[in-house]
């Protein structure tokens, strides 16, 4: 006969699951021990269970399928709570299983209670708790349903009594739902959309992730209507390759002519994008296009709210578009662009082999020429997302995560542990910054004890440069964002983990080249220029006020790397009707 817990695991065999990133241990115990008798499943033994939480949402984003994380019951589950918010705002189908104290203790102030079904409501489509053997498997595989079928985080609560239980209750067979529908527009929303974007004679295009499977969809459009394509930073691997159109980002880590070709626009089209920062939107003349509904002029008010998939939409509507003849309106928006590049790009051009502490900028641009043509890279919340999103050139097959939604620290290296277990024969490169790094170090213990080859790449400024920089925005010092220094090459090392440390910008490209070929992981240790930040395309008065009482000799432009190139060839190969 089998235990509940066994029906748990073999559930979880049936969709799909290969692996349950968490901390063994107490109300877990039963489940550890299914997992241990159960072939196809393995348990990853992380050092905190929120670095499982994080590397299950990264293994989620990078196979499209389920992955699990876990915690045993109080402290255990409550580590969870800031992957999993990473996780579901990101749209990750993950499933957690959040332990709990023996049910008859329920309600009693027992040792370690905690109420898992109250404190993960906010960060699940699903939160409920198995208190009966007969609710498994029909419980389980409702969450799973959840998660797939929403995208997102699903938790479940499961005693460590109950999960021990004998249960007569068969498992059987289940057919899971494994892929989405494809949602289809309304035919009276095609026309309207057709309609609008033929009667304005500037429309700019501003994509997000949803983007995804509609790259070639978006440039035909582009073509149609000679429209510059702005991207925000969660659609920059799904658009900006191969697009003659491209004028760069918007937001807090913008760059190039983006917010300058939405402000000038008759018409912004918004394409699967949730994009948060609306001080860059118009605010008028918008349409928005998502497969989610309920994502429709959350951020900015709409002339048109169209519900469907991008790609079939876009095709839907591309036969009752008009090929548009001037073209000065991308003409001007594509040489702005090139101009706001090379206004900047000197930042890490110059004195890059004399300039010590190194140029984070210059550190990020030799990792953009050396890394693999379809490595994942996975990068911490702060200046680090900058160096990415402005220096790692995307071509349809790298993949670039982070809490981009969520905006965790720590993110990167558990991140790069789920997307090697997701993917194990692609090179993954985590981005950290020293406080990220810093702040769930453990997890180096985790790469080193599982032997996970992830290459480790350490922006070393010894300072919360992010943080400063908002400091600096508001007019006020940086307090209590510097801190000593920390030799992570030293640390790596003693935990039997290959590393270098690089101080001068000389030896950057032949050590990262040794870091990037190693068969194991590799930790790459460069020590770079705390006073190298980056400022949005577009910042208010105050905010230049700010930055003028505060900034001093501070490098504040940064560099665009080859993005500068990018613009320069389709200034010489401007799309013609």
């Amino acid at each position: 006969m089998a235990t509940v817990a066994d029906q748990f695991i073999e559930v979880l065999r049936q969709a799909g699951v290969r692996r349950i990133y968490g901390v063994v241990g107490d109300s877990l115990n039963p489940v550890v021990d299914a997992v241990r008798r159960t072939g196809g499943i393995d348990w990853v033994h992380v050092r905190n269970e929120e670095a499982g939480a994080f590397a299950a949402a990264a293994e989620a984003q990078t196979t499209g399928r389920l992955a699990v994380c876990a915690g045993s019951c109080g402290p255990g589950n409550t580590h969870l709570i800031q992957g999993l918010y990473d996780a579901h705002r990101s749209g990750a189908p993950v499933l957690a299983l959040a332990s709990q104290i023996p049910s008859v203790q329920v309600g009693s102030g027992y040792f370690q209670e905690t109420h898992p079904e109250r404190v993960f409501v906010d960060c699940s489509h699903y939160c409920e708790a198995i208190t009966t053997p007969a609710q498994m498997p029909r419980i389980l595989r409702t969450a799973i349903q959840h998660a797939v079928g929403l995208g997102g985080v699903a938790v479940l609560t499961l005693p460590g009594d109950i999960a021990s239980k004998d249960t007569a209750n068969p498992t059987g067979e289940h057919d899971f739902l494994v892929r989405k529908g494809i949602v289809l527009p309304p035919p009276d929303q095609v026309e309207q959309l057709a309609g609008a974007l033929n009667r304005a004679r500037k429309v700019m295009l501003f994509c997000g992730h949803g983007v995804r499977d509609a790259h070639s969809e978006v440039m035909q459009l582009a073509h149609k209507l000679l429209s510059p394509i702005g991207h925000a930073l969660r659609g920059k691997e799904w658009i900006q390759f191969d697009n003659p159109f491209d004028v760069g980002m918007s937001g807090l880590l913008g760059y190039g002519a983006c917010y300058e070709s939405m402000q000038e626009a008759d018409l912004v089209l918004l394409l699967g994008t949730d994009f948060p920062y609306d001080p860059f939107l118009p605010g008028k003349n918008t349409i928005q296009i998502d497969d989610d509904p309920s994502k429709l002029g959350r951020r900015t008010p709409l002339d048109l709210a169209v519900h469907g998939d991008i790609g079939e939409t876009l095709r839907l509507v591309l036969d009752k578009v008009q090929q548009k003849r001037d073209q000065s309106y991308l003409d001007e928006m594509l040489h702005r662009h090139a101009r706001a590049l090379e206004n900047v790009v000197s930042a890490y051009t110059r004195d890059i082999e004399k300039h010590v502490p190194i140029h984070p900028e210059y550190v990020a641009s030799v990792l953009d020429d050396v890394a693999a043509d379809d490595a994942i890279f996975t990068v911490d919340t702060g200046m680090g997302n900058v160096w990415v999103a402005r220096y790692i050139t995307p071509n349809g097959r790298r993949r670039v995560m982070g809490s981009f939604v969520h905006g965790s620290m720590a993110n990167a290296l558990p991140h790069a542990i789920g997307a090697q277990y997701g993917a194990p024969g692609r090179q993954v490169i985590s981005v950290s910054g020293d406080g990220g790094l810093g702040m769930l170090l453990g997890e180096l213990l985790t790469v080193k004890l599982h032997r996970v080859p992830v290459k480790i790449i350490v922006f070393n400024n010894a300072s919360l440069g992010m943080v400063k920089l908002e400091m600096m925005v508001d007019g006020l010092p940086s307090y209590e964002t510097d801190h000593e220094p920390v030799d992570y090459a030293a640390v790596a090392e003693a935990i039997g983990i290959e590393s270098a440390r690089v101080e001068r910008p000389t030896d950057v490209r032949t050590v990262m080249e040794r870091a990037l070929a190693a068969p194991g992981p590799y930790l790459l240790d460069v020590v770079t220029d705390p006073n190298a930040l980056s400022i949005p395309p577009h910042i208010t008065p105050q905010q230049v006020k700010g930055f003028a009482l505060a900034a001093g000799k501070t490098v504040l432009t940064g560099g665009v790397g080859k993005m500068l190139d990018l613009a320069r060839s389709n200034l010489r190969n401007l799309p013609r009707p």
